[in-house]
């Protein structure tokens, strides 16, 4: 993306590289995972989970260079989650449901907001190894993010939906590390389809690929400690077919805390924050709660 300067780059701000992703906004991987998302529950296990994100960024980068002037983004997003474990043969899944509702908010260098709800989420995961008794997992995901959410053309991608279709794919691996440790590794890549409305224009996004991975104390078997590493790449966009230049090359750490305060409640909260983005946002912080009750 060329960068001008006064009210052009604003304006220009303002509409794009802002396309909301369940894990916040367009640095980032479009699900970001939690520690222990690939360990399969037994069949007929049931959970609802509430998720609350909060997001600040300062900061806009091109081309690996900071854009000199006065940034400021904003986001609070709540999941409502519901997953099912159930058999399919001799496999385990997990089909489920993510709704996504909440608020924008860009500040500076223009001012808009947008709330409401955004895309849900259908999908699941099939897991070809479940060894927990060798502490071993391994699934294969995929997801359709619908386009229903609340959508306002002239404000761009601030907003909660992104009027269009994206599929999601997940290839997660779980093993654990002696007694206390865990390691998770998860790779994704998204596909994504246009939005033939975005400010007037067309939107298309080249493909995005995301690596995740989680390494887990267990401090008991009712709680554990983890460190994240996020690193996203591609997604470069495209504007009545001209190239924005944006491509993702960025990664992020994330910190846990989770431990269950019943049997069947858990509780969970994690903070973070960017450590290089070659383009876009840079999120200077992150807190996200997350509750998990079990059926």
């Amino acid at each position: 993306m060329k960068l001008k300067s006064g009210k052009t780059l604003s304006c220009r701000l303002a509409l794009l590289g802002l396309p909301w992703a369940l894990s916040g906004m367009a640095t980032a991987a479009e699900i970001a995972t939690d520690p222990g998302d690939y360990a399969a529950l037994p069949p007929g296990v049931d959970l609802g989970i509430v998720y609350y994100q909060h997001t600040e960024r300062n900061a806009f980068y091109s081309r690996g260079d900071r854009v000199p002037g006065p940034f400021r983004l904003k986001t609070d997003i709540g999941l409502l989650r519901y997953v099912h474990f159930t058999k399919l043969g001799d496999y385990v899944i997990d089909p489920q449901i993510i709704v996504p509702f909440g608020s924008v908010s860009l500040k500076e260098p223009a001012s808009e907001s947008s709330s409401g709800v955004g895309d849900p989420m259908l999908g699941g995961t099939l897991w070809l190894v479940n060894q927990p008794e060798r502490k071993q997992w391994f699934g294969l995901s995929a997801f359709a993010s619908v386009p229903l959410g609340n959508y306002e053309a002239r404000k761009g991608g601030v907003n909660m939906g992104q009027n269009r279709w994206k599929g999601i794919f997940h290839a997660g691996y779980v093993t654990g590390l002696g007694d206390h440790f865990m390691l998770d590794f998860i790779l994704e890549t998204a596909v994504y389809g246009k939005n033939d409305d975005y400010a007037g224009q067309t939107l298309k996004q080249d493909g995005s690929y995301s690596a995740q991975a989680h390494l887990r104390y267990l401090v008991s078997p009712q709680t554990h400690l983890a460190l994240s590493y996020f690193h996203d790449i591609g997604g470069e966009t495209r504007l009545n077919g001209v190239a924005q230049h944006d491509r993702m090359n960025n990664n992020r750490l994330l910190a846990t805390f989770a431990t269950f305060v019943a049997p069947d409640l858990q509780l969970q909260v994690q903070g973070g924050q960017a450590l290089n983005v070659e383009n876009g946002w840079k999120e200077s912080s992150r807190l996200n709660l997350r509750v998990v009750k079990v059926f």
